[in-house]
């Protein structure tokens, strides 16, 4: 059994920054990936960025190169997503996932753990 849980969601104005956290408790991860997944309304959910925990290597979408930055923090069992300038087509509810392999992969379906989603909301 896994849980996850997301924070850090909010209302923010274009160009500002948010850090979404995801807390994952239940067992213990190590040569695993965690990704942040977001869909926004009328849309299909989309991959955003990967972490393989071991390594920190890190893999991102072409819309969030140079703006996201993933981390994560291994004694708290802990994914980030630093989200800066960001803009209204950022608006979604993100959602943070465990793939249980030892290499990132970015389908939604290598994601057998997901979080309930916090709400991302950016002002134009």
């Amino acid at each position: 059994q896994v849980q996850l849980v997301e924070s850090g969601g909010g209302l923010v104005q274009a160009g500002g920054s948010l850090r979404l956290s995801c807390a994952v408790s239940g067992r213990t991860f190590r040569s695993y990936a965690m990704g942040w997944f977001r869909q926004a309304p009328g849309k299909e959910r989309e991959f955003v960025a990967a972490v393989r925990w071991s390594t920190g290597t890190t893999a991102y979408a072409d819309s969030v190169k140079g703006r996201f930055t993933i981390s994560r923090d291994n004694a708290k069992n802990t994914v980030y997503l630093q989200m800066n300038t960001l803009k209204p087509e950022d608006t979604a509810v993100y959602y943070c996932a465990v793939n249980p392999r030892d290499y990132i992969v970015k389908a939604q379906s290598a994601y057998d753990y997901w979080g309930q989603g916090t709400q991302v909301t950016v002002s134009s």
